[in-house]
């Protein structure tokens, strides 16, 4: 599969997104890059704006199976990986897999869970493999799992650390339709019997697998590569921010400017490429001083100062 044919299938998926679900088109873009870059997908938004139609049209949209896991606090790491049941016709235990061998994952308010639950997802993100009794099994290629969280009622929940943030290709919110876009949904939701739209699959698995090597032959220039590099130092250098972004979040960053080049059907990458990805890969990764905290400064307007700050290099086509 060439640039352009990756283009077109991704087209045709958010056109299939679309179609369903009611949201800013760069929702699902955002959402896109972090399987085209082979990453996981962090959502922030209050209950109720369609976080778990959007992950389940991704799913069916790239014809990939897909599981829900509702993240509670009584919830043990079993519960996610699965476990050995003794099956008394055969007198042996054998294991029972459990939700997250999917191709595509929503652990929805994972935030909840009780961390020892949430490390159970660090080796499946990571690594692609859980490991059960000692034994490890490998998940399902492509594997994307897509959290959620509610930013808004934290009585009761686990903020997730900054290792398991980090874990995250990209970090985006739904946010609220607009008056128009609400009144769509009511129109659209009086015109079908059930309360689900529903979504064909416009792409099959190893499509999906094709799909995810395209990124690999985007080429960047070296000048771009620096200006990576830079806009990750520059974040380490801001006075508001306790720690910055990782070289892992440089990396993650050159990984979703070569995966949002294929989204949009070009071969290079360009500084607009780069800029484009840099909210929602680099805001969630920094830790901001107590007195930045404490004068509501958010992550977005480090991210925003860092782009203005350093110098856009001049890209030759």
């Amino acid at each position: 599969m060439d640039v352009t044919q990756a283009s077109s299938e991704c087209s045709a998926v958010l056109q299939t997104i679309d179609d369903a679900v009611i949201c800013d088109r760069a929702f699902p873009e955002d959402i896109l890059v972090g399987v085209v870059g082979r990453g996981h997908v962090l959502v922030e938004d209050v209950p109720g704006t369609g976080k778990t139609l959007t992950a389940r049209s991704v799913a069916t949209a790239l014809g990939l199976s897909f599981s829900r896991i509702q993240f509670t606090p009584d919830l043990l790491p079993a519960d996610v990986t699965g476990t050995h049941i003794f099956n008394e016709r055969e007198r042996a235990f054998e294991f029972n897999k459990g939700p997250i061998f999917a191709n595509v994952v929503l652990a929805d308010e994972i935030n909840r869970a009780p961390p020892k639950t949430q490390a159970a997802l660090l080796e499946a993100m990571e690594e692609g493999q859980v490991t059960v009794d000692g034994e490890t099994r490998q998940l399902p290629d492509p594997f994307v799992v897509i959290a959620t969280q509610n930013p808004v009622e934290q009585e009761g929940t686990f903020p997730l650390p900054e290792a398991q943030v980090d874990r995250f290709l990209v970090k985006t919110s739904m946010g609220y339709p607009d008056e128009a876009g609400e009144v769509e949904l009511l129109r659209r939701r009086a015109d079908r019997e059930t309360t689900s739209p529903s979504v064909e699959a416009v792409l099959e698995p190893q499509q999906v697998g094709q799909l995810r090597e395209v990124p690999e032959t985007v080429r960047v220039d070296e000048d771009l590569l620096e200006y990576v590099a830079a806009l990750a130092r520059e974040t380490r250098a801001d006075g508001r921010v306790e720690t910055g972004v990782s070289p892992r979040g440089t990396q993650r960053l050159f990984e979703a400017a070569r995966a949002y080049a294929t989204i949009v059907g070009r071969s290079y990458v360009t500084p607009d490429d780069i800029k484009r990805v840099a909210q929602p890969v680099l805001a969630h990764r920094l830790v901001l001083t107590p007195d930045a905290t404490v004068n509501g400064v958010a992550k977005s307007q480090v991210v925003s100062g860092v782009l203005e700050s350093v110098p856009v290099p001049t890209v030759e086509e």
